[in-house]
């Protein structure tokens, strides 16, 4: 038995118990049995029986690429149940490791540590097996082993790249939209979201991007292109990849635009408006016109033109001048404002381009006028030479209207404002002139110191600077007898052409008779080139020759008088009253007005012939017929009564001028009277118009003085004469004395 539990304890492993602690007891058979022990220590010594053992067989582990030379990948952790020596243990590489792995990879020996050794890439290797074998130290040395597959895992290291495989630059400005420009095409060595990746460009371009294939994009035309907004363009293509972080790429091209004549010459202005003072010298600069073109070369290179436009047979290159390179404007001949008012015409501007592109823009030719014409007297008139003779009652009374001067200018609407004014008068104190309708009025009644003939020189001057005048003389006599009304005194007659001493132009000014006439050189039918206006041109002389063909030939010739005849295409104009703002006419007039006295004067005048130009004026409406009346040939209104209370206070009067002509031509103007209780002041003064008006601002006649102030001036006239009377008879008693 001892000898089984000793060998039974000596099988045991010391990696099982090591050290066995036994008590050995020995007891007799006496009673009381006696015994004894004895301590027993048991050592049990260690064979190499164990080999090395790995917690895994096989190890599966991932390792980011790019990681640190010196990066811990794995520690292995091999056990040998074994003692002392027989538990030391070596790590090493088996022969079924890879160089490759060898040299990527270091294991420790002594500690089993596996780091990295070199650089790890997973666009190059991505998987990496080994065998490890863990062995003791024993003298019958044991080992274990393990197998170790180690992944390395992407990581966005790498940034996308771009290739341009074809780009077309320049292009014209006109290409068509969804034009391919250039063909990109994209990568990345990275996988899964690391190495997909995206392409894009500005959106502020007019390009967009179309996918043609995997990784491949076109770069087409999206919008219209326009050079002269911008000439070229850099297009940056930038693809991305999603791994985190993202990484980019980028490359620019440019691409230039070639011009295309696609803008038309531009003008800064839509409408010039250009003043040429009357009078100017051939050949002066006017104006420059000056377009734009932002094309390019050749498509920029403007030339100018006038666009042909006939005026009264005259052709606009007749009259101006324009430089072709620069758009200066010339006038080819002096302008005269009372013949040539405006001119309105275009100017072109064309490009070189192929086809050539050309705009237009209006031209307004304004002539000034300058004070080159003196006024011209027309009332009253004057038959024989420049001195007028009237008659008046020596018992006109005070205000009453004595004679009426008009003068006309023909210059412009400031130059022909005129003012009138006495050159000379016998008596300053006895007649009166109203600067601005050159109406001329007695300031007084007649005396008997006064004498019988009066002389007034009145001047008619204009508004120019300087300014020009025209002047006439009245011869005034008085009579005791009352004599025909003044309207009556100084009527024109009909027959004679008012119009005859204002005549403004030449009737043929150096033009050649066979640009006017053409005769038949076989029949002798004589043909008119154009079409005449007798207010123009009134009369043609010239001769015509007859010629044989003998030899030596023979001739003769005959003289050939052309009267244009008038047609009536001139309505009558009524030149008075004036009417500044429409056409009627407002006037005031004294309730306490006499019967016969003037009211108003119409005055129109017809620029055709004698014939056709004699007006006569009629009432066309009138308030009340019984209260005025209307001379038909000198266009005096009068009153035929006095106004009653029963009378309106306002009367409206229109009145028609018709001139001679068939069919008869007419003109009207609407006269509105208010009648006023006090009396008023001088009709002069009345109807005064500022000098910011025209010259015809007032040729109205007024009656100005009512009956109470001519019964007044009566009554004092008598006082004056008894007076005198008596004076004259104290003397001659006294003769008679003496005697």
């Amino acid at each position: 038995k001892e000898s089984w539990w000793l060998d039974s304890l000596c099988q045991r492993a010391p990696e099982q118990q090591a050290v066995h602690n036994l008590i050995l007891t020995a007891v007799d058979g006496g009673t009381p049995a006696r015994s004894g022990t004895v301590s027993i220590i048991v050592h049990v010594l260690d064979t190499n029986d164990n080999a090395p053992k790995f917690d895994k067989s096989i190890y599966n582990v991932k390792i980011m690429e790019n990681s640190p030379i010196g990066s811990l990948v794995l520690h292995l952790n091999a056990t040998d149940l074994d003692e002392g020596s027989n538990s030391d243990i070596t790590y090493s590489y088996s022969l079924y490791t890879s160089e490759k792995t060898q040299e990527t990879f270091n294991l420790n020996p002594s500690t089993g540590e596996i780091s990295v050794k070199g650089m790890l890439n997973y666009e190059d290797f991505r998987i990496y097996d080994m065998e490890v074998i863990a062995t003791d130290h024993g003298a019958n040395s044991l080992s274990g082993q393990c197998t170790i597959k180690i992944v390395v895992e992407d990581m966005n290291d790498n940034h996308p790249e771009i290739s341009i495989k074809s780009f077309q630059s320049p292009v014209n400005e006109n290409i068509e939209l969804d034009t391919v420009i250039a063909v990109v095409s994209v990568s990345d060595k990275d996988s899964g979201d690391n190495g997909v990746v995206d392409l894009h460009i500005p959106h502020n371009m007019p390009f967009r991007l179309r996918e043609s294939s995997d990784n491949y994009y076109e770069l087409v035309v999206s919008e219209p292109l326009d050079r002269e907004k911008v000439p070229e363009y850099d297009i940056t293509f930038t693809v991305t990849d999603k791994g985190s972080p993202p990484l980019s790429d980028n490359e620019t091209m440019t691409l230039e635009l070639l011009d295309v004549n696609d803008n038309v010459p531009q003008f800064p202005q839509s409408f010039y408006t250009i003043r040429v003072m009357e009078n100017n010298a051939p050949g002066a600069l006017l104006s420059s016109l000056t377009a734009f073109d932002p094309d390019l070369h050749e498509n920029q290179y403007l030339v100018y033109f006038i666009l042909e436009k006939e005026i009264a047979n005259t052709s606009m290159s007749m009259l101006f001048s324009i430089n072709p390179e620069n758009g200066n404007l010339y006038a080819l001949k002096t302008f005269d404002y009372e013949i040539e008012k405006e001119f309105l015409f275009h100017i072109e501007a064309r490009d070189s381009g192929s086809p050539p592109l050309s705009s237009n823009v209006t031209v307004h030719i304004i002539i000034v006028d300058q004070n080159d014409n003196a006024p011209v007297i027309v009332s009253p008139w004057r038959a024989h030479g420049s001195v007028v003779e009237e008659k008046i009652p020596r018992s006109t009374d005070k205000g009453s209207l004595v004679a009426k001067v008009i003068a006309l200018d023909t210059d412009s609407v400031h130059n022909s404002r005129i003012t009138y004014q006495f050159l000379l008068v016998t008596d300053a104190t006895l007649f009166s002139l109203d600067q601005y309708n050159g109406e001329i009025r007695t300031m007084r009644m007649f005396s008997y110191r006064d004498p019988r003939h009066q002389r007034l020189v009145v001047v008619a001057k204009d508004n120019g600077d300087p300014a020009l005048s025209a002047t006439v003389t009245i011869k005034l006599s008085t009579v005791e007898t009352a004599v025909k009304a003044y309207s009556d005194m100084t009527e024109v007659p009909l027959e004679y052409d008012i119009f005859s001493d204002l005549n403004l132009y030449l009737v043929i000014a150096n033009t050649s008779m066979s640009m006017l006439f053409s005769i038949n050189p076989e029949n002798g039918n004589l043909y008119a080139l154009k079409t005449f206006d007798y207010e123009i041109e009134k009369e043609f002389l010239f001769h015509i020759e007859a010629r044989d063909s003998g030899s030596p030939p023979l001739s003769s010739n005959v003289t050939v008088h052309i009267i244009i005849v008038d047609q009536n295409d001139n309505a009558p104009v009524i030149v008075s009253p004036w009417r500044a703002h429409g056409s009627v006419v407002e006037e005031k007039i004294p309730r306490s007005t006499d019967k016969g006295s003037l009211v108003a004067k119409v005055i129109a005048l017809d620029t055709d012939s004698v014939h056709n130009s004699r007006i006569t004026y009629q009432f066309l409406q009138v308030t009340d017929a019984t209260l005025f009346s209307l001379d038909q040939y000198n266009g005096e209104i009068r009153t035929m009564r006095m106004f009653s209370y029963r009378d309106p206070r306002h009367q409206r009067l229109v009145v028609v001028a018709k001139d001679n002509g068939e069919p008869a031509l007419s003109a009207t103007v609407t006269i509105k009277l208010s009648t006023v209780e006090t009396a008023v002041k001088a009709y002069s003064d009345m109807t005064e118009v500022p000098l910011e008006y025209d010259i015809f601002s007032d040729l109205n006649l007024y009656l100005v003085i009512g009956l109470g102030s001519v019964s007044f001036l009566l009554l004092i006239t008598i006082l004056v004469t008894i007076v005198l009377k008596c004076q004259k008879a104290k003397p001659s008693k006294a003769l008679k004395h003496t005697i």
